[in-house]
């Protein structure tokens, strides 16, 4: 039986029809509901999972390797320095380098590895923050929300940014391509990790280890239950999010406390005084840092000012009443952070003044709320 061409063409369209609205169903809906499963119970299994690589005596053991980072970049600056000349230095670079040596401490690799991957979170770092919607950035082919009052802005900047990001610009495509290849550099990390834990050969005491082997405690305590522990794709993911989150929260911070006690000079000179008074010539330990209170409300007010994070979203899993308000599943909500921390109801008239005394008494009793 011959087939017309027209016949030919239909079924073609219909295929293409059914492509087409398979992905926007995934787009749409499928896509969506598999993000919100982490919400609930898995949610609370990764955070189970997660936590003993963050606890406090993890973080006391990485103490000599941070302070070796930090000894290595002051060290350069020294270099360019004389007794007596005066020289300017431009700091961002070599902020840039300690913070991936902070990083490299806490998930350890070869120089190869290391250099292949910190190369691509570059990259990606760079087109997720030329992606972030401020008042003079757009997303390509598509016209800026009006901006009016500053809540408004932020509602804008949300909607506008969640119905962008799936779109196949040229700047997703980048950075969807750069993410396949950060997944794949760490699953050869994780994999050589995970072969040598099965064998029983000792792996590194770093934050990736210590994860791997709460994964590999909680899937052995189930009896390899599938639906117990972390697959590797999530793994990959949780370990993603730590290299992009820390690396720019790190250098972001120590960059502006910098700014700010170059501007301040008094608070500079006594947080100087505090750190030799407490440690003098000794190498930094946890409980002298614990003890460094003026550094520690010069970091709290610079956080403030400058917090690394200016919003963040969470979503309703059941009826929740906040206030007077009650609000039902499926409501997203944005936590403005930058303008909470600028707020003068809650800080005050010198709200955007550079006060550490604020915190003088700590956290709680920082501001009017």
């Amino acid at each position: 039986m011959e087939i017309s061409v027209s016949s030919m063409v239909v079924a073609i369209l219909c295929v293409g029809l059914n492509t087409l609205g398979w992905k926007v169903v995934n787009w749409v809906w499928l896509k969506p509901k598999k993000l919100e499963s982490y919400d609930g119970d898995k949610w609370v299994k990764h955070r189970r999972i997660i936590n003993p690589a963050f606890h406090i005596d993890k973080m006391k053991d990485m103490l000599p390797a941070f302070h070796a980072a930090s000894e290595n970049m002051l060290s350069k600056w020294e270099m360019r320095f004389s007794s007596t000349e005066t020289c300017e230095l431009d700091v961002w670079p070599y902020l840039c380098a300690f913070s991936g040596d902070v990083i490299s401490c806490c998930i350890r690799y070869n120089f190869e590895e290391g250099e292949r991957f910190f190369k691509l979170q570059k990259e990606q770092g760079a087109l997720t923050r030329s992606s972030e919607l401020s008042p003079h950035t757009t997303v390509e082919g598509f016209p800026k929300p009006r901006l009016g009052k500053r809540y408004d802005l932020l509602r804008a900047a949300t909607t506008y940014q969640c119905a962008c990001r799936f779109l196949p610009t040229k700047m997703n495509r980048s950075m969807k391509q750069i993410s396949n290849e950060m997944a794949i550099c760490l699953r050869e990390i994780i994999n050589k990790r995970e072969k040598a834990m099965r064998a029983g050969e000792a792996t590194e005491d770093d934050l990736l280890g210590i994860l791997l082997k709460s994964n590999f405690s909680e899937i052995q305590e189930h009896g390899d239950d599938k639906d117990v522990g972390m697959s590797i794709e999530e793994g990959i993911e949780e370990c993603k999010v730590f290299y992009l989150a820390g690396e720019d929260t790190t250098k972001d911070l120590i960059n502006w406390t910098l700014v700010l006690l170059g501007k301040h000079q008094d608070w500079q000179r006594r947080a100087r005084e505090e750190v030799v008074q407490i440690f003098k010539n000794n190498k930094p330990d946890y409980a002298g840092l614990n003890r460094l209170k003026i550094v520690d409300m010069i970091l709290y007010e610079v956080l403030r000012l400058y917090p690394p994070a200016i919003f963040t979203t969470r979503e309703i899993t059941k009826e929740t009443k906040l206030g007077d308000i009650s609000l039902p599943p499926g409501v997203q909500l944005a936590v403005p952070i930058l303008f909470v921390h600028h707020d003068k109801e809650i800080w005050g008239d010198d709200v955007h003044k550079f006060k550490p005394e604020r915190f003088s008494e700590g956290v709680s009793k920082a501001s009017k709320n």
